[in-house]
């Protein structure tokens, strides 16, 4: 696959979740593009030798803080930050959904969004600079049957985006996110064998995108070529999206 080329040299970017599926492209991405990579998560990391690794819970308001701060104290700086960490939940219609599930969804894939881009704002507007890019999904835009909890909570992280995005508009810092259709990572396993191949006949193209896909456009969104864009959703959903 070709790549756009981009220089990411002395800037610094956190991912969360960065550890698998998604999140390890983007680390492996921005780290080849020359950027000091921090990952944040709840496991060790895998994404690559060179990458710095930190076990963050992103639910938590503390552990969230102590991270920054630890991140900061390291690098003294975060130009990047994206928020990758995100779970599926069950397959479940609504009324067989446990409020501790939809919990459990919500506070990963919302809250713990909220909680980094609340934290990376607070550093960001110090230097009036900062990319932010946030990992939705095309289910937060059509509302996946029988995954209620996963596609509110991404429907969530669009409209934050939005919100957020309008908040700094007038600062040199961009907020943005991206809504895949279905992607060939290890968090397909969360689905029964029926959901993956409901949600892989709606792609028009016939596959399943590559996390390579997702993490080079999260590289344009990284860079100083990002300049007019923010508060923005970019599909990539294999011609599935509609709006």
């Amino acid at each position: 696959m070709v790549t756009a080329s981009y220089d990411f040299s002395g800037q610094v970017a956190v991912i969360t979740g960065g550890s698998g599926g998604i999140g390890k492209a983007i680390s492996q991405r921005l780290q080849q593009s020359g950027a000091q990579v921090c990952n944040w998560d709840l496991h060790a990391n895998t994404a690559h030798q060179d990458s710095h690794f930190i076990q963050v819970d992103v639910t938590s308001e503390q552990s969230v803080h102590e991270a920054m701060d630890q991140t900061l104290s390291k690098f003294g700086k975060i130009d990047i930050f994206v928020n990758s960490a995100g779970i599926v939940g069950p397959v479940a219609n609504v009324c067989d959904y446990s409020l501790e599930d939809w919990h459990r969804v919500m506070d990963i894939n919302l809250t713990g969004t909220f909680l980094c881009c609340r934290a990376a704002v607070a550093h960001m507007q110090k230097n009036n600079r900062g990319r932010i890019v946030n990992l939705a999904s095309i289910a937060g835009k059509e509302g996946n049957p029988a995954q209620s909890a996963y596609s509110a909570s991404k429907a969530g992280v669009i409209a934050l985006t939005k919100s957020l995005g309008k908040e700094l508009a007038k600062t040199e810092i961009r907020v943005n996110c991206i809504a895949p259709a279905m992607v060939a990572t290890e968090l397909l396993d969360q689905m029964t064998a029926e959901k993956r191949q409901e949600n892989f006949s709606k792609i028009p193209m016939g596959r399943a995108g590559l996390p390579e896909e997702i993490a080079s456009i999260v590289a344009w969104l990284s860079s100083d070529d990002c300049s007019f864009c923010t508060g923005t959703v970019f599909d990539a959903s294999g011609g599935r999206a509609t709006y």
